[in-house]
């Protein structure tokens, strides 16, 4: 064999060695491909839903069981010292059942202190005023609140809305931040009962800045069953898993959600919250009136009064807290 032809069978054989090795790296970069491929297209099909999340259990209570119920989470939350005085369940009731009740929820990592005001106000203009402390807020150890469920945060939710029910011929929501995807779920699930929805500062998902829409899914996924370790949201007590909580809520909301009691709809936002997609906090609501021949009532507070995410606590209202406060009174009874 002369020697070119030598240099030939040996080029030939490296050539073919080449080959096989690349096609096997390409064997393995695509299985790799198609494995990612089924693991992110899960994280898009996942269900979210639970019984519990499609489900209400309305519950009858008379006035004097309804106030004895409340009466007793207040009492819970003052012989726990783990619960902060000022965090602990509000209850303003008169000596008898009112033409009218309100059940008030406060948000994600807040207490019922940001209603002190508002349910003051309520209950001056004749409403029995309940606004029940969620069992893992307003303790000494905020990092509780990270513990919450959203099958937990619908029991919280719905057993309020039989307080209330009890408190009120008729009687209504209203809903802070997390607590507004919250009342937005009594209003879709409790057509028994509620006749009335302020939703402030709702948060049915992030602003684009905190994380865009294709993100939402997955991350309700990994960090709201627990498949990724928890972490913090910036500087704040927020965390990803107690997010996804409510973020599994907003994706449970009934198609067609009809409530033939439902009288009015009314949202506030601020257009400096820089927390909540604005466009989504007024398109909810609005999908919920008109699905009840409503017309949702919808108020943007301009950014001259930089107003923070939460509009309720009349810590961040200043001056003008007395005026907001009248507002909102104003736009819960539609």
């Amino acid at each position: 064999m002369s020697s070119a032809e030598e240099t030939s069978v040996r080029t030939s054989g490296g050539t073919s060695r080449r080959t096989r090795v690349w096609r096997r790296i390409g064997l393995v970069v695509g299985v790799l491909v198609a494995v990612l491929v089924i693991l992110v297209g899960t994280l898009y099909v996942y269900p979210l839903g639970s019984d519990r999340l499609h489900n209400a259990e309305p519950k009858t209570l008379s006035f004097a069981d309804a106030s004895a119920a409340g009466e007793a989470a207040v009492q819970q939350d003052t012989a726990n010292n783990q619960v902060l005085p000022e965090c602990r369940s509000l209850l303003r009731v008169h000596p008898q059942k009112t033409a009218k009740a309100v059940l008030m929820l406060h948000g994600y990592t807040s207490c019922p202190k940001d209603y002190v005001a508002l349910a003051q106000l309520f209950y001056d203009r004749g409403y029995n005023v309940y606004a029940p402390r969620e069992s893992h807020h307003g303790l000494k150890d905020v990092g509780e609140s990270s513990k919450v469920g959203s099958d937990g945060l619908a029991d919280y939710a719905d057993t309020a809305m039989n307080v209330v029910a009890g408190l009120g011929d008729e009687v209504g929501v209203i809903g802070l931040s997390g607590g507004g995807v919250l009342a937005t779920w009594l209003a879709e699930y409790r057509p028994d009962a509620v006749s009335h929805v302020l939703l402030l500062s709702p948060f049915y998902q992030p602003a684009a800045s905190q994380a865009p829409s294709f993100v939402l899914r997955p991350l309700t996924v990994l960090y709201g069953y627990h498949v990724l370790p928890d972490r913090k949201v910036g500087s704040t007590n927020f965390t990803l898993s107690g997010l996804a909580q409510y973020l599994r809520i907003t994706r449970n909301f009934r198609d067609d959600p009809k409530n033939p009691k439902l009288r009015s709809i009314a949202v506030a936002t601020s257009v400096k919250d820089p927390n909540i997609d604005l466009d989504k906090a007024f398109e909810v609501p609005t999908e919920l009136a008109e699905a009840n021949n409503l017309k949702a009532t919808t108020h943007e507070f301009p950014a001259e009064l930089n107003l923070p995410h939460n509009i309720v606590n009349p810590d961040n209202l200043g001056t003008h807290a007395a005026e907001i406060e009248n507002l909102y009174f104003e736009l819960y009874e539609g």
